[in-house]
């Protein structure tokens, strides 16, 4: 977690150096192009300067959600934020291994999935031994909860 809060952090301050030194002088120099009205440069960089914005948003209140979250309220005995778990797909009779991770880090093709994804949603607070039926975009999936390791390093089959 502290690894997704820097790299947030460093997006953060990349983008603020741009809205705050790089934005500013590219109006100005359209600016002095004249006729603000025909200028594609300047209109260029205050839209630029918008989105700019909105992303600086966007990261400091996911910033400020992922502070928010207690670790020490992460279940113990079930799947959780941070878990790693093996199930069992048993349409396809093979074990797949998931870690529940933050949206930001997600990444499929390395069993890193988000807790707000459908297979994630299916997975929490599941114990071993559970069985789930997740509906996702290409049908349903069917697994059987053969082993996790909770955040706290519980490991529970």
């Amino acid at each position: 977690m502290e690894e997704l809060k820097k790299k947030l952090q460093d997006e953060i301050a990349a983008l603020e150096h741009e809205f705050r030194t790089e934005l500013p002088k590219e109006i100005l120099r359209a600016r002095e192009l004249g006729d603000l009205s025909e200028n594609a440069e300047y209109h260029a960089a205050k839209e630029r300067q918008g989105l700019v914005n909105a992303r600086l948003g966007q990261l400091r209140k996911r910033l400020q959600d992922l502070s928010m979250i207690d670790l020490t309220k992460v279940p113990r005995d079930r799947v959780g934020f941070g878990s790693t778990v093996i199930v069992f797909d048993v349409i396809r009779e093979e074990e797949i291994t998931y870690r529940l991770v933050a949206s930001e880090e997600s990444d499929v093709k390395n069993g890193l999935i988000s807790t707000s994804s459908p297979i994630g949603k299916g997975l929490l607070n599941r114990q071993a031994g559970d069985e789930v039926k997740i509906q996702v975009p290409g049908g349903t999936l069917q697994f059987e909860v053969v082993r996790l390791t909770t955040i706290h390093g519980e490991v529970l089959e």
